[in-house]
């Protein structure tokens, strides 16, 4: 019941948009949502900043700044009073801390007290500090920043904030893997800054930790001042950047090099609208799955002539912020990209599809690249069988501990790269990956991923990302007759919206009054993965009815040119929503081209790359 010409016609569209959004080096860049936690912290330390830096000139740009910043945080308030990370997200407990918090930093709150009154309305009735504590649990990464913003600001005491042991940044890398720090391995900067200022703002009351921690403070700085790239920017993130740059402008360090550099990175990535996206951009990131979504259809995408490009954003030295082996990819190809595994398994898998149309003179820097990258993934599994985000055996915080979705991943890579590595130690790692994966799924048969969320969900998880890319990983290893694939495919199958797609409201879910999706509606992006992965098992009648609906709702919204509405399903650090511009572009495109090459084979030919297509954009 699937009406194969619209099929094609919606590949069609889907793949010419998708090439279009590529930049004029033939990579894709993609475009972050604005962030209303991201701008309030840049707010915040401009704010910080403004206050003790000595020079007019740069205290009054700052000034300006920040309130092109304030401006954008008024506009985006949510009708409950509290603000949401994205335009799009719900309210929650600490970007409404952080925004309060921004407003009093940037001086402007006494003009805004009706606005103030309704926001401490929300935080009072959601629970206030206790709420935000339960929300990160054990983990301080985040916990910790946003309480000292709030100190800062004089609206939380200092004995509020965790004093975090800047001290032990003077260690050497190896020793942080077993000093279960509350702060997961990303965060280093967050520890040395905001450890010194809540060391700063009060002092500890045992002289012997005083005294460590006083003749701590420049080495740590020193630590912090390496890990810094030149963008100035840590991790090329706004909030973690800032939260170090007005640590340390309160301590009287605002012309610090670190501040100094940090503050420059924040100027130079505000938006026209007032607003700081979570992170610079996730160029590798969007280009990798593009180039694997283009490829779906008939394995081939052509000349697209951003091998080189690719090539060049592997990492090639020790990284200085994780210790990082050579081998990996980041999610950028800016300088403060710190390689990870979600990203070179993307790489690797784009490679497999580049090497096709690359010249021979390109064969040998391709297999050497990608035996560097199965050894880095190779080298980062987890004693439990999975894969963590950057760090081996770090601990079990958020994206420290292994993930199926992450492990699915590394395993997919891994099929496609066996011949870079010693055969048995790469099987082991495959076994040692699925039983990981079989561990982890869950009763009613689904895997919940780390970097996706979805906001109706009552644990704000995203089991269908989790499952679908799971699913993935069986298929590419043919294993899809095992029993954890079949439960899954079920579960996605049970979980179908009424509209035939997939997202919006759970079953049972009660969080139905978002205005931007209705109750019950899909997204395109889950959606999308939803019918990539049912399409493993499209010959089974079972799935059949879940899948036709599937299909023809993606190919409704594409040629009702309803596909390009962006979800904020994606999750950064510390649980920070956001949307991509390209995720609905690129899922799609991957799940049409797989459904012509499952569903249409003679229609393969017409999913081929052209000659012509063009190879830059914008």
């Amino acid at each position: 019941m699937i009406d194969v010409q619209r099929l094609l016609t919606a590949y069609q569209t889907a793949r010419r948009d998708l090439l279009a959004e590529r930049c004029k080096k033939g990579h894709w860049i993609g475009e972050l949502s604005g962030s209303a936690l991201s701008t309030a912290t840049a707010v915040s330390a401009l704010s910080a900043t403004a206050q003790h830096i000595g020079d007019p000139s740069r205290q009054k740009t700052c000034r300006e700044f920040a309130a092109r910043g304030v401006d954008y945080l008024l506009r985006s308030v949510n009708p409950d009073g509290g603000w949401g990370d994205t335009d799009k997200s719900f309210s929650n407990v600490a970007t409404t801390m952080l925004v309060r918090a921004a407003l009093h930093m940037a001086g402007v709150a006494e003009h805004h007290p009706d606005l103030l009154r309704r926001a401490e309305q929300y935080l009072d009735a959601q629970g206030g500090i206790e709420a935000l504590r339960r929300r990160y649990g054990s983990d301080q990464t985040f916990v910790v920043p946003i309480l000292t913003n709030c100190a800062l600001a004089g609206l939380v005491p200092w004995r509020e904030v965790r004093p975090l042991p800047f001290e032990l940044a003077c260690l050497p890398h190896g020793a942080f893997r077993f000093l279960r720090l509350p702060v997961v391995s990303y965060a280093i900067p967050a520890l040395v800054a905001i450890g010194q200022a809540r060391f700063f703002h009060r002092m500890p009351r045992n002289p012997f930790t005083w005294f460590l921690r006083r003749l701590s403070v420049r080495r740590s700085l020193g630590v912090l001042r390496n890990m810094q790239p030149s963008s100035g920017g840590f991790l090329e993130a706004t909030p973690l950047t800032s939260f170090v740059v007005m640590s340390l402008a309160s301590t009287g360090r605002a012309d610090h090099p670190v501040t100094r550099r940090g503050t420059q990175f924040l100027l130079e990535s505000i938006r026209p609208n007032g607003s700081w996206p979570i992170d610079t951009n996730l160029a590798t990131w969007n280009t990798t799955g593009a180039i694997n979504a283009l490829a779906a259809a008939t394995g081939d995408v052509g000349a697209l002539g951003c091998l080189d490009w690719l090539l060049s954003c592997q990492h090639r030295d020790v990284h200085p912020f994780t210790q990082a082996e050579p081998g990996g990819w980041g999610w950028t190809d800016l300088e403060g990209a710190v390689p990870d595994v979600d990203d070179t398994a993307s790489a690797l898998l784009a490679l497999t599809t580049l090497l096709n149309s690359a010249t021979r003179a390109k064969h040998d820097p391709v297999h050497e690249a990608a035996t560097e990258g199965v050894q880095w993934l190779l080298r980062l599994q987890n004693p439990d069988g999975g894969w963590p985000t950057f760090c081996r055996g770090w601990g079990r915080l958020p994206f420290d501990r292994s993930a199926p979705d992450l492990t699915a991943h590394a395993l997919r890579a891994l099929g496609a790269w066996r011949a870079c590595a010693a055969s048995a130690e790469v099987d082991r790692a495959i076994q040692q990956g699925f039983l990981y994966l079989a561990r982890t799924q869950r009763g009613d048969g689904s895997w919940a991923p780390l970097w996706f969320g979805n906001q109706y969900h009552r644990a704000e998880e995203n089991p269908i990302y989790g499952t679908a890319r799971v699913i993935l990983a069986y298929r590419d290893l043919g294993r899809m007759d095992d029993e954890q694939a079949r439960r899954g495919l079920t579960w996605i199958a049970a979980n179908q919206g009424a509209d035939g797609g997939w997202g919006g409201v759970f079953p049972g879910d009660d969080r139905s009054d978002g205005e931007d999706i209705p109750v019950g509606a899909s997204s395109t992006e889950e959606t999308a993965l939803a019918v990539e992965a049912l399409l493993c098992a499209a010959d089974d009648p079972q799935f059949g009815p879940a899948l036709e609906a599937g299909v023809n709702r993606l190919v409704d919204a594409v040629l009702g040119h309803q596909w390009r509405h962006t979800a904020p399903i994606g999750l950064y650090f510390a649980k920070l929503w956001y949307y991509e511009k390209l995720y609905p572009l690129t899922y799609t495109v991957s799940a049409l081209g797989y459904a012509l090459r499952r569903l249409a084979p003679s229609k393969r030919a017409a999913a081929a790359p052209v000659a012509d297509e063009p190879t830059t954009a914008k």
